[in-house]
C-alpha cells in the first residue's frame, strides 16, 4: 500500500509518479536518463518524486527516452506539467482544508469517475447545505462554528463536478452505493433535515451521469462491511487511485493489484445492493415516512 501525503501538490506528484512507472516500464535508469536530458541524475529523481518542477518543453524530449511516442498520452502529460504549480479554488480556505482534504479535492478535480461505498455518511459530493454542516459539526468537534460554515461551502462547491460540462471529460461520473442505516439519520435538532437531503439524492437520481443504489439492510455478506472506500479513476495514462476514510480524514491507496482488490470489491458491492429503480422507491418510501 501506499501512501499517504502528495507533495507539493496532487498533480505534481501524479506527474512524477507516472514518469517514473513509464520509464521503469521502459527499463530505462534514472542515469540514462540524465545523461540523455543534460541533466544531473539528482534533478530526474527530484522530478519523479515531485520535488521539482518539469517544464512543458521538456515532457516530449523527455518521454522520447523512454521510446513513448503516443500523442495523446505526450499531450496528457504536457497538460499536468502545465497545471501541476498551479493552486486549486480550495487553497484559499488556508487551513481550514486539512492538506489531506485538498489533495483529495485535487484527485476529484481531474477523476473522469467516481466509485463510492458510503457506509456512515451520506457521499459529500451528494450532500446538502444543512447536512454537510450537521455532520462536519457532528464529526469534527474541533472545528469552530465558522470553519464548519467554511468547510460545508467547500463541500458545495465540490459539487460542482457532477454537472460541469466545460470539464475536460465532462461532469464527473459518479456511482454510489449508499448503505440504506445512512438513509435512516435523523436529527434531533433539525428534524426535517433528511427529508431534504433524500429529496436531494432522489433529484441527482435523474441526472445522466449518475448512479445511486441502496445496500439494503438484509444484504448477504459483501466486501463493504470493511469499510467506505472511493475508488476515483482517470483518463489515461493515469492510473487508479483508492481513497480510504477514516476518523482523520483518510489516506490513499495505489498500486495495480491493491487497486483492482478495491475494484473488484465495488463490484461485488453494486451485485449485493438494490437494483437503481428499487433504490430510488426506497428512498422515496424512507423519505416520505419522514415528517414534513
Amino acid at each position: 500500500m501506499a501512501t499517504v501525503r502528495l507533495v507539493p501538490t496532487v498533480r505534481r506528484r501524479r506527474l512524477g509518479s507516472t514518469l517514473r512507472r513509464l520509464r521503469n516500464d521502459a527499463g530505462v535508469s534514472i542515469d540514462a536518463i540524465a545523461e540523455a536530458m543534460g541533466w544531473d541524475p539528482s534533478k530526474v529523481s527530484r522530478i519523479e518524486n515531485a520535488k521539482a518542477h518539469l517544464p512543458v518543453k521538456d515532457v516530449a524530449p523527455l518521454l522520447g527516452q523512454i521510446s513513448v511516442t503516443d500523442a495523446a498520452v505526450i499531450a496528457a502529460l504536457e497538460g499536468l506539467a502545465q497545471d501541476a504549480n498551479k493552486t486549486g479554488w480550495w487553497t484559499t480556505y488556508g487551513n481550514v482544508v486539512a492538506d489531506g482534504y485538498k489533495d483529495y479535492i485535487g484527485l476529484e478535480e481531474d477523476a473522469e469517475s467516481m466509485h463510492i461505498y458510503a457506509q456512515g455518511l451520506i457521499p459529500g459530493l451528494l450532500q446538502t447545505g444543512a447536512y454537510a454542516r450537521e455532520i462536519i459539526a457532528g464529526t469534527e468537534p474541533q472545528h469552530t462554528p465558522g470553519n464548519v460554515a467554511a468547510l460545508a461551502e467547500v463541500r458545495k462547491k465540490r459539487q460542482a463536478v457532477l454537472t460541469d460540462g466545460t470539464r475536460a471529460n465532462g461532469p464527473l461520473k459518479l456511482w454510489a452505493v449508499i448503505h440504506e442505516a445512512v438513509l435512516s439519520y435523523r436529527s434531533a435538532a433539525q428534524p426535517a433535515l433528511m427529508r431534504e437531503q433524500l429529496r436531494h439524492l432522489l433529484d441527482m437520481t435523474d441526472l445522466p451521469n449518475m448512479t445511486i443504489q441502496v445496500m439494503p439492510k438484509d444484504a448477504p455478506a459483501h466486501p463493504g462491511m470493511v469499510g467506505p472506500f472511493h475508488v476515483v479513476r482517470f483518463p489515461q495514462p493515469w492510473p487508479t487511485v483508492i481513497n480510504l476514510e477514516n476518523i482523520r480524514g483518510g489516506y490513499f491507496v495505489e498500486g495495480t493489484d491493491e487497486v483492482k482488490a478495491f475494484e473488484s470489491a465495488f463490484e461485488l458491492i453494486v451485485a449485493a445492493a438494490l437494483p437503481v429503480d428499487d433504490s430510488r422507491e426506497t428512498i422515496k418510501k424512507i423519505m416520505e415516512g419522514i415528517p414534513a
